[in-house]
């Protein structure tokens, strides 16, 4: 019974704790997103200014449209797509935050397929 009661007691306070998010921290600035495919290690670097993000990744330079649904999710879409993939928007979501960097979430609006990433800001 005393177990019973204290793994209740643990379990409710576990359930009541809130993530402190500070995404309005990371609405403009200069960022970096490092990940790897097929044990190659890709960097992309890019600018985003409230509404616009201008990304460089292997030497190109693309922009797009950032529509905020909150302080902690957007919706990006290429300005210039180069085929129908790039027509799909992007919605991303940031599950938490740091000083300088914060972990995201992200998939293509209306697809339950999601990934996460990290992102340095620099």
């Amino acid at each position: 019974m005393k177990k019973t009661i204290s793994a209740l007691a643990i379990l409710s306070m576990i359930s009541c704790y809130n993530v402190d998010r500070k995404c309005s921290d990371f609405k403009t600035g200069k960022f970096k997103f490092e990940y790897e495919v097929n044990g190659i290690k890709k960097t992309t670097l890019f600018e985003r200014k409230d509404s616009i993000e201008i990304e460089t990744f292997e030497g190109k330079t693309d922009t797009a449209t950032i529509r905020w649904v909150n302080d902690c999710e957007y919706v990006i879409q290429k300005k210039h797509p180069k085929n129908m993939a790039e027509e799909k928007a992007i919605q991303m979501k940031i599950l938490t935050t740091t000083a300088n960097s914060y972990t995201f979430e992200f998939g293509m609006v209306g697809s339950d397929a999601k990934q996460t990433g990290t992102v340095i800001k620099l």
